[in-house]
């Protein structure tokens, strides 16, 4: 069948799922399957400077970056909160990366703003296109075909849920600081730039304003909270549902932002439905997690 496609959010018109959106998981578990994450922009930035310059701009440790090594940066304002996300390599000659859909123009304009003297070219590549293959993210020719089982973006954000690995400008808002989602794409060890005194503050302190937890909703209710559906503690707002899917194997579960001092063992409600949390991030001292998707 062709597909059953996404209608509204981030990833419409995407395919959701191919008719059996639990075993498109287990493909995506055994490395068997292929998803189509077309409506990612693809960015490239070349020239003999690009890595020390992009090392300046962004959370990452990029200078010495190996070819073909994976990796996430983040580009932060002044006061730390994330603006943008990057997700790509090198390959010796130029960093190829991909980032969230309706930002690449966004961040072309950014990056291509702060090139000053700097050798480096920044442009979009419309003739590329992200897939997820072989365990990873992967970007590949327009028309390139990759050999898999066709999954849904279901089974992948089911599957990336499931790895707590937080999906910029989805399980994060506009207040968003790095600390708060586990120093996801973020370096401790590296030179200035922009936005690290907050993320250095914040490490050296510990204590986020708020943390990335692990939601496990009520499975005799069939229906998932809506994105961005308030978290409610005793009726007060705690926080907010980020991404949400149903898993083949945990149930309907979730990503939330929650404030720092909700307690780890509260229940919660989204949209009447109760919630489980789990621990990501810890509320103290923070958890700093490399997450790989499964």
């Amino acid at each position: 069948m062709p597909g059953v496609l996404v209608e509204a959010g981030p990833d419409a018109g995407l395919v959701w799922h191919h008719g059996d959106p639990f075993a498109e998981q287990r493909a995506m578990r055994d490395r068997e399957a292929v998803v189509e994450l077309s409506n990612r922009p693809v960015v490239e930035i070349s020239g003999p400077d690009r890595l020390t310059w992009l090392h300046a701009l962004t959370s990452q440790h990029l200078e010495h970056l190996p070819p073909g090594e994976q990796t996430t940066a983040l580009i932060l304002s002044p006061t730390g909160h994330i603006e943008q996300v990057l997700h790509g390599s090198d390959d010796g000659e130029r960093f190829t990366c991909w980032t969230e859909p309706g930002h690449g123009q966004d961040l072309v304009s950014w990056l291509d703003s702060m090139r000053f003297m700097s050798r480096v070219a920044v442009r979009l590549r419309d003739d590329l296109r992200v897939v997820w293959s072989g365990g990873s993210e992967r970007i590949v020719g327009a028309s390139e075909a990759v050999e898999g089982r066709p999954a849904g973006v279901w089974a992948y954000e089911a599957m990336r849920i499931a790895a707590q690995i937080p999906r910029i400008f989805l399980d994060t808002d506009h207040k968003t600081i790095p600390n708060e989602i586990g120093l996801y794409g973020t370096h401790l060890h590296k030179g200035c730039y922009r936005g690290q005194e907050t993320v250095a503050r914040v490490q050296n302190l510990g204590r986020p304003p708020r943390r990335l937890v692990g939601l496990h909703f009520d499975g005799s209710v069939d229906l998932l909270p809506a994105h961005r559906a308030p978290l409610l503690l005793d009726g007060r707002e705690a926080g907010f549902v980020g991404s949400a899917a149903r898993h083949h194997e945990l149930g309907p579960i979730g990503l939330g932002l929650v404030r720092r001092n909700t307690p780890t063992d509260a229940g919660l409600l989204a949209d009447g439905i109760a919630v489980a949390q789990e621990t990501i991030v810890d509320p103290d001292v923070g958890l700093h997690f490399r997450p790989k998707l499964r």
